[in-house]
Parts: C-alpha cells; sequence; structure tokens
C-alpha cells in the first residue's frame, strides 16, 4: 500500500508480547509512521527496543507524557484497567485508539471490527475502536462468507486456544511446566494437559472468554439474534488458535462449495486434503496473517449442517495484525482519522 503522509503512532504496552508485535506488524506491513512513541507501565519505562534500526526509549504512560507530544493514533495492548484510564485521555485528544482489550468492545458506541468483515464500521468511532478477541476475529473471518452465501442459524465454538492468549505468564506456564515446575499463571499445570477454563466463570457456568466469543460474533456479523454458543480450551501450544466451528446454515451449504468460496478469499488459505494428510495446524499458522480452514466437511445430524476446522496465529491475525489493518484503513482515508 502506497502512502503519502507520514503520522506519529503511539504503541501502548510496546514491551509487552502484543505490543512487540504489534512493532513487528508495523514495520513489515510499511505503515506510514513518522514519530513512534512507545508507552509502558512505570516498571518497563526506560527499557530500549527497536524499530526499523533505530533505539527508542520506552516511555511512562501518564497523562502529562501524552500531552507533550503530538500523536495522531494510538494502538493500546495493556489490558482492560489500562485502556479504562487512558484511551478517554487519548480520545480527548481526538487521537484514535484501536485497543486490544476487552474494555471497550461490549459497549455499543464503539465499533467492534474486523477488517475483512465489517470495515464500514470503523467510520463509527467516536475516537476509540475495538479490536475483538483473538479468537472470536479468526471466528468470524471464516464465518463471514458462509452468511453472505448461505445465512447463519447457529454456531457451535469449540477452541483449543494457546498459552500466548494468556500473555508472557501463560506462555511462561507451559516453559516451566516442562521442567517440572507448578503452574503461576494457570490453576492448573498445562504442560501435558488441557483447561477448560479460560478467564473468570460465571454464574452460568460460563467462563468470560465463552461470553467473550458469543457476544462479539453477533456484535461483529450484525446477527443479534444469532443463536451461538461457546466452550475455551486451553492447550499446552505455545502460539495458534484452533477452532472446531459447527456450523447450520439458512440454506443447504455443499462442503465443496464453501470450499470454494472461501478459498477465494485473500485473508484464508485452504489447507482440506485429508487423504492426503493436509490440514491446518498451529504451527502451520506461526506468524502468518491468513486464517486457515480445513475438515469442512457435512454435518449429517442436522439440516444443513456444516463442520470447520479454523486455526491462526493469536498474536498476529488475532491481535497485532487485525489492529494494524484498523489503523491502515484509517491512514489511508485520513476524514476516518480527524472525524472533522
Amino acid at each position: 500500500m502506497h502512502y503519502v503522509n507520514k503520522f506519529n503512532v503511539a504503541v501502548v504496552g510496546a514491551t509487552g508480547m502484543v505490543g512487540r508485535k504489534m512493532l513487528q506488524v508495523l514495520e513489515e506491513r510499511k505503515f506510514p509512521v513518522g514519530e513512534l512513541y512507545p508507552f509502558a507501565s512505570p516498571k518497563s519505562a526506560g527499557k530500549v527496543i527497536k524499530f526499523r534500526g533505530r533505539n527508542y526509549k520506552v516511555l511512562p504512560l501518564t497523562p502529562a507524557n501524552i500531552e507533550a507530544r503530538k500523536i495522531d493514533l494510538a494502538l493500546f495492548s495493556a489490558g482492560a484497567d489500562v485502556s479504562d484510564r487512558f484511551a478517554p485521555i487519548f480520545a480527548e485528544r481526538k487521537i484514535v485508539v484501536v485497543d486490544n482489550s476487552s474494555r471497550w468492545r461490549t459497549d455499543p458506541e464503539v465499533p467492534l471490527v474486523v477488517p475483512e468483515v465489517n470495515a464500514e464500521k470503523i467510520a463509527d468511532h467516536n475516537y476509540i475502536i475495538a479490536n475483538p478477541n483473538c479468537s472470536t476475529i479468526q471466528a468470524v473471518v471464516a464465518l463471514a462468507p458462509i452468511h453472505k452465501h448461505y445465512g447463519l442459524k447457529r454456531v457451535v465454538y469449540t477452541t483449543f486456544q494457546a498459552v500466548s492468549g494468556a500473555g508472557m505468564g501463560g506462555y511462561e506456564d507451559l516453559e516451566n511446566g516442562v521442567k517440572g515446575m507448578a503452574p503461576k499463571k494457570f490453576p492448573k499445570p498445562i504442560f501435558g494437559n488441557c483447561l477448560p477454563h479460560i478467564d473468570k466463570f460465571l454464574p452460568d457456568g460460563y467462563t468470560k472468554e465463552e461470553e467473550k466469543m458469543i457476544f462479539e460474533t453477533k456484535k461483529i456479523l450484525g446477527l443479534p439474534d444469532l443463536k451461538v454458543t461457546a466452550t475455551c480450551v486451553r492447550v499446552p501450544v505455545y502460539y495458534g488458535h484452533s477452532e472446531s466451528i459447527n456450523i447450520e446454515t439458512e440454506i443447504p451449504a455443499a462442503p465443496e462449495k464453501v470450499r470454494f468460496f472461501l478459498g477465494g478469499s485473500p485473508s484464508i488459505k485452504i489447507v482440506d486434503s485429508p487423504e492426503k494428510g493436509l490440514y491446518p495446524t498451529p504451527l502451520d499458522c506461526a506468524n502468518r496473517d491468513e486464517v486457515f480452514v480445513g475438515r469442512i466437511r457435512a454435518d449429517e445430524s442436522v439440516p444443513n449442517g456444516l463442520n470447520m476446522w479454523v486455526v491462526a496465529d493469536n498474536i498476529r491475525k488475532g491481535a497485532a495484525t487485525n489492529a494494524v489493518q484498523i489503523a491502515e484503513i484509517l491512514v489511508k482515508n485520513k476524514k476516518l482519522l480527524s472525524k472533522e
């Protein structure tokens, strides 16, 4: 993509797992960064990060430091509490925030965006745009074309989510578990184990992660009455979320036709020749931006049933890349960025 202008970009949470990946993706995709302002917590302030061959000192995230700098756009990945406090400070200065936390996703006034699905919602922002949950992003990239062709009636998710989805603490629990050490982040050991427990349990027996997927799927697809349910499981994989998605469509969806039109999307890579041992795995999608889809087959137990297996890098497309894609749309159309 060719850009005429450059933009000053703040990355909030720049030293974290997703923040570092945001910097990598900004560099890889040649995003038109003028000045970069990496922000983090006071304990990380003063650290040095490298971007496009230049060293940058990490700034402590304070209102004064925000006020003192001319910033056009802010990418947040520092948790819901930080976003709750600081995103409005940026927004009040008419700096668009693309936030990767859960803080703004359920706010009816804040667009929740996956560019391949509902990019038009970016125009509705009031200087805050929410990046969806990592497990939701890859799912709706695959579901949106199916809804367009056949209509969605019901969606059943079963996810197999990598430890990196829980940040460095989750990653370290798996690394340390290999050495026989007790977990610190997860409530039970993750090495050699599967935990049907992501985020907090709610009174109805679902977890917050499951609730997020259900709500976000409806909001992004614009289908408030869609029947959706989910079971989310943490598995001993470092990177890459896998999802078994069972779908009921409004009209019959032949697997070969679904395979064909999904494969026509530049954001989707079909890997679906089980007879040749070809199907997506987390290792296949490592450090890739596509959503990998395979095992597309009919579910004969219900009318118009379909099964598919969806895999993506949760730190890239599930977080950093999706945020950068939103930012690319904003700077390509400066009216979206300035709202003036």
